[in-house]
């Protein structure tokens, strides 16, 4: 049994929908949960701490352990003070699921600055607010997971959602980082893509009918999407870098694949032209890899070309794990 006794989970968004299953299974597993949430609407507008409280309640009263806290992650000092409230409750931080979020449609000819900027906000600077001090904290005890909530907007790309899908996949990259320097430090950072009928489904199809009659909106039941987020978030999870989908019960691996494409003649000046003559080579899914860092991408040209990528006689420096 993936067990959490001895730890402790920040979930953000967490006192309705998949962020409360999250919650949920973790105390249940014995994870202390700080279960964040502004208690605001789809939009983001106004709050309720009684949302964050009620998920409290339901986790206390099975015999588990928890606290709310009512910060946005949407500045530095709403994301330093959920961590610290982990910390001062229950003395560590090693779960981190950067689950909080909103969201509206709009046309991307309609869709203002103010608009981005928020969604951004939220979702993009949210993570980042609230990841860098829990990093810290668990760089300190040499051990640490992060799951981060992405989306399939942003990976696939979904229509009048700009802003909600450039915030989630930007998410994406967050986690590549984390996942590099934090390795030396125990520190695993993965990312979510999930499924799940929900308040965001519910307010975005509007359609009660098409809801109630839909054989896929019956399938994506939001506990479905769990699995793979305990998972993920479990001392079990060995891997980092990667992302993953949850819809329907089918979970899956989703990477970014680096052609073989084609390669230029070291000693050539390649132009517009040659790109369109060699164009089914450049675009060409074939002998793909999937990169673990930029570095792999590097590696893979100079080995083409038979140079290195180092000067003579450089030395490379790692990161050194920590005592």
């Amino acid at each position: 049994m993936i067990d959490f006794t001895g730890q402790v989970a920040v979930v953000t968004g967490a006192g309705r929908g998949l962020g409360r299953l999250y919650a949920l299974d973790l105390a249940h597993r014995g994870a202390a949960v700080v279960v964040n949430d502004i208690g605001a609407t789809m939009q983001g507008s106004g709050s309720d701490n009684s949302v964050a409280d009620a998920v409290v309640t339901e986790i206390t009263t099975a015999g588990g352990r928890a606290t709310a806290s009512y910060e946005s992650v949407d500045s530095p000092e709403g994301g330093r003070a959920i961590v610290d409230r982990a910390v001062e409750c229950f003395g560590r931080l090693d779960i981190v699921i950067s689950n909080a979020g909103i969201f509206g449609s709009v046309p991307f000819d309609q869709l203002d600055a103010q608009q981005w900027r928020r969604m951004l906000a939220v979702h993009l600077d949210g993570g980042f607010y609230l990841c860098q001090p829990a990093y810290r904290v668990m760089a300190e005890q040499n051990y640490g997971r992060f799951v981060f909530v992405s989306s399939s907007a942003g990976n696939f790309g979904q229509p009048m959602a700009a802003h909600y899908a450039a915030a989630k996949t930007g998410l994406v990259g967050l986690s590549n980082v984390i996942a590099i320097e934090g390795a030396a430090s125990g520190i695993r950072s993965n990312t979510v893509l999930p499924t799940g009928f929900s308040r965001m489904v519910t307010e975005t199809v509007g359609d009660e009918d098409f809801l109630a009659q839909s054989g896929f909106m019956r399938a994506i039941r939001p506990e479905l999407v769990v699995p793979l987020v305990t998972y993920l978030a479990s001392r079990s999870c060995a891997f980092t870098h990667r992302n993953y989908s949850a819809c329907a019960g089918r979970y899956a691996r989703v990477f970014t694949g680096l052609g073989y494409g084609w390669l230029a003649d070291p000693d050539s000046e390649p132009t517009a032209e040659d790109i369109a003559d060699h164009l089914d080579e450049v675009s060409s899914t074939d002998g793909f890899i999937v990169p673990e860092s930029i570095v792999d991408e590097v590696l893979q040209v100079c080995d083409r070309l038979g140079i290195s990528a180092m000067p003579d006689n450089a030395e490379v420096a790692f990161p050194q794990p920590r005592n």
